[in-house]
């Protein structure tokens, strides 16, 4: 595997630049890949074992369910994304994971990574540093549905996700492909699949975006953030420390 080419390294020396050799020690967690099919279950909530994984195609979901069965869609994940990762910790796994679309991921035992991060402090860093950007998405997952109405957030989660895709070369301003579905977005965005169809429709008519069997394109980025109220600062994408 040319690891300095995949989109694990891609997307961690965006943190730190890594040397050739931190670079090699990523082989490590990206030699044993698996294949999955759209809609299957890679992890479910309560189950133990230290298993994770990096998402290297597709597209994924984090998940929790009620017990009446309603979801809630933490997070999206895009190549590049780690899956899992806090279940190396944790006594069992705080969450499910689930492929939105078909899937190749590479598997990794915790200490497989606990190795690395002993080895190579930088790597750790750079891992840390990534997780660390996860969770201000997430963070600003919470301030949607706490605080933005449902055209900000279907506006807002959309630029968003058009600006985690293109630091790993899947999208640009004029849009994406997006294999959503509207109940995949009801679920992240805390509305019902009409709410978000509703909401889909008034985008188009303001000629701002347009999503249609599985692409998203976009008519007027700024009008969309205006609408969004947007800043990516908390994305923390224009940066290259030394």
């Amino acid at each position: 595997m040319d690891t300095a080419a995949t989109i694990l390294a891609r997307k961690l020396t965006q943190y730190i630049e890594l040397s050739p050799d931190e670079l090699g020690c990523l082989d490590r967690l990206q030699a044993h890949n698996r294949s999955f099919e759209r809609r299957v279950n890679l992890r479910s909530e309560g189950e133990s074992g230290q298993q994770c994984f990096v998402l290297q195609d597709g597209w994924a979901c984090c998940y929790k369910l009620l017990l009446n069965g309603r979801r809630q869609i933490i997070n999206f994940a895009i190549p590049g994304d780690f899956l899992g990762l806090r279940s190396v910790l944790f006594r069992v796994s705080d969450h499910s994971v689930a492929s939105v679309t078909p899937v190749r991921v590479s598997s990794f035992s915790g200490r497989e990574l606990f190795e690395i991060i002993n080895k190579f402090p930088r790597v750790a860093a750079a891992i840390l540093w990534a997780l660390s950007c996860e969770e201000a998405i997430v963070v600003e997952h919470l301030v949607n549905l706490g605080r933005r109405n449902a055209l900000e957030r279907v506006a807002h989660f959309l630029i968003e996700f058009g600006e985690r895709l293109q630091v790993v070369g899947l999208a640009s301003d004029q849009g994406y492909e997006c294999p959503f579905t509207q109940e995949d977005l009801a679920d992240a965005l805390g509305l019902s699949a009409i709410h978000v169809n509703r909401i889909l429709r008034q985008l188009r008519e303001r000629q701002l975006l347009t999503l249609s069997r599985g692409s998203l394109q976009i008519h007027d980025l700024p009008g969309l953030a205006a609408v969004a109220q947007f800043s990516d600062q908390y994305l923390d994408q224009d940066r290259r420390p030394s």
